[in-house]
């Protein structure tokens, strides 16, 4: 299939004190592939952002974690998809998702960027939401006003645990996403063992 993925786009801050905060998901799940495919990321100032070329699946793809800060994500991606001729549905962006539990991971291609600033300035540099996307869950804080506050902090110890394994199991599913196969990746993404959210309550 010439459709499968060949860019990855993961959203997140860059600078030391955002590392390990909840916003920066997808910076870590592409340090998670940059670490297995034994590549560095280094900074292309005409990208803006940090990129990596690994061979997975016999083929190219481009790992890029933006270095604009999230809210200036879609210049990097529109930037180094058109300089190698990378469709939006041939993009994959991986970022942290307020509306999914800590533990799940779910994969969509299109729909709105529901608040997330990252999503909104990717679709308005390509024109079109028809890219697709790896949902991290993070959780909600509850109230919305706490939104900004929250994901500009690290998750809480067990919140990171399994944001960890939702990491780990969502990368099983790249050589089918590099192939074009995305009913499958779905398949065996959204229908594991029961996975294992957090309790937002204090043990009895």
């Amino acid at each position: 299939m010439t459709n499968g993925i060949k860019l990855i786009v993961g959203l997140g801050n860059p600078g030391a004190e955002y590392h390990d905060t909840r916003h920066n998901a997808g910076f870590w799940w592409v340090d998670c592939i940059a670490h297995d495919e034994q590549v560095q990321l280094r900074h292309e100032a005409k990208f803006h952002g940090l990129v990596a070329r690994v061979g997975l699946a016999e083929q190219e793809t481009w790992l890029l974690q933006p270095q604009t800060y999230m809210n200036r994500s879609g210049i990097a991606v529109v930037c180094l998809a058109r300089f190698y001729k990378v469709t939006p549905e041939q993009i994959l962006v991986v970022h942290d998702e307020l509306d999914l539990p800590p533990g799940s991971a779910k994969l969509k291609q299109g729909g709105g960027h529901g608040g997330h600033n990252g999503l909104k300035d990717i679709i308005a540099h390509l024109g079109t939401p028809h890219f697709w996307r790896l949902r991290l869950g993070i959780g909600h804080p509850g109230d919305r006003n706490e939104v900004a506050n929250f994901v500009l902090k690290p998750p809480r110890v067990e919140e990171q645990r399994v944001i960890n394994d939702a990491i780990s199991l969502s990368l099983k599913v790249l050589p089918l996403l590099k192939r074009g196969d995305f009913p499958k990746a779905m398949h065996q993404l959204h229908t594991p063992s029961k996975p294992k959210n957090v309790s937002m309550e204090n043990p009895s």
